[in-house]
């Protein structure tokens, strides 16, 4: 049900349906006005996996684990861009726990020989590399190269943009670079796909979102070209967001669901369905980088998400997608295609009604 106008937070979900993002309701009439791609130097500049018509601005805020507002529809499963990279490292947490992926600081070749990790520049990259995006891997995954995305400039990057996004940055050694690359978060997508060696979103389904009660409309899509074979299997590898199409689609409640589980460490029901550690790491700083953490934007002294608290954590995807968790409050808010132009204010407004609950 919508939030009653007499809620608490019934001002911040007003503000937040009236700022819907610009971008259409339906990228396949309108492409131009859809996404991210349009950004990459050319002939990169295309979708390689599907779109599809989307929602109006929708969300939740979850306290104590219920459900005290919603707005738009926030049950229907719509693309959700980069949040997909916070899936990824959630199941990297899910291979942790099951020992197929025992130590992050040892070397992907070490241990998946064969899939772009066996170069010389590429040889010493770790899971943990990886997951900060401190890689600096360098290739192509599927016929993208990472050089695409150097000298990528994200809304919440603190520092000044240094190149021309697509040039030929020089590479620095793996772990003392912070760039936000999507073609490296790819190839983090395929090396998760070696160790399960099943399709990433039947894990995702298994392993977490049915013991979470999830709804059963989670899909999670990759590009045409983007399959191998795994023991005589033909298996998808998708993307870690929809940049070039595909991704994760999911519902706004079935996000508050996995912000949940963060905020409560990894448990649900008593079930560990993740390892505290684990997730503890994930929302740790980088230490060249302390405003992310292990795929999720952090809020080091409460400046880059003001109104939040310096433990705040948040998934961000492109068009307006976010996922708050905010352990001082217990409490996590979830937006979909809220125009990013207006996400401060809202997240001040909200945190301001939170705290007054």
């Amino acid at each position: 049900m919508p939030t009653p106008v007499s809620h608490p937070l019934a001002a911040a979900t007003a503000f937040a349906e009236a700022h819907e993002t610009p971008w259409t309701r339906d990228p396949l009439r309108e492409p131009q006005r859809f996404g991210v791609h349009h950004d990459d130097p050319p002939p990169w500049n295309r979708l390689r996996g599907p779109v599809h018509e989307r929602g109006p601005c929708s969300g939740v805020v979850w306290q104590h684990g219920v459900e005290i507002a919603s707005w738009g529809q926030p049950g229907r499963s719509d693309q959700t861009f980069s949040v997909a990279k916070t899936c990824l490292a959630l199941l990297a947490g899910v291979a942790h726990a099951r020992g197929l992926l025992p130590d992050a600081d040892r070397p992907v070749a070490a241990q998946l020989p064969g899939i772009g990790f066996d170069t010389p520049h590429n040889a010493p990259i770790t899971w943990r590399h990886l997951l900060e995006q401190t890689s600096e891997w360098e290739g192509s995954c599927f016929g993208l190269p990472d050089q695409v995305d150097r000298w990528r400039k994200v809304a919440h990057d603190p520092r000044p943009a240094s190149g021309p996004k697509g040039g030929s940055r020089p590479l620095q050694a793996p772990g003392s670079y912070w760039e936000y690359n999507d073609v490296r978060i790819n190839q983090l997508s395929l090396a998760l796909l070696h160790l399960f060696r099943e399709p990433l979103h039947q894990v995702m389904q298994g392993a977490l979102l049915q013991p979470l009660g999830a709804q059963d409309t989670f899909r999670w899509e990759g590009y045409g070209d983007a399959w191998i074979v795994l023991d005589g299997k033909r298996l998808p590898s998708v993307p870690g967001g929809t940049h070039w199409g595909g991704g994760a689609t999911v519902s706004a409640r079935d996000l508050a669901r996995l912000g949940q589980l963060m905020l409560d460490g990894g448990m649900h029901h008593g079930r560990a369905l993740l390892p505290a550690d684990w997730v503890r790491r994930m929302g740790q700083p980088v230490a060249i980088a302390p405003f992310y953490g292990w795929l999720l934007w952090l809020n080091p002294e409460g400046r880059l998400f003001e109104g939040a608290s310096e433990d705040a954590m948040f998934m961000q995807g492109a068009g307006g997608h976010m996922v708050w968790v905010e352990p001082g409050l217990q409490a996590v808010v979830v937006t979909r295609w809220l125009d990013p132009v207006h996400q401060a204010s809202f997240i001040a407004m909200t945190a301001c009604a939170l705290h007054g609950l």
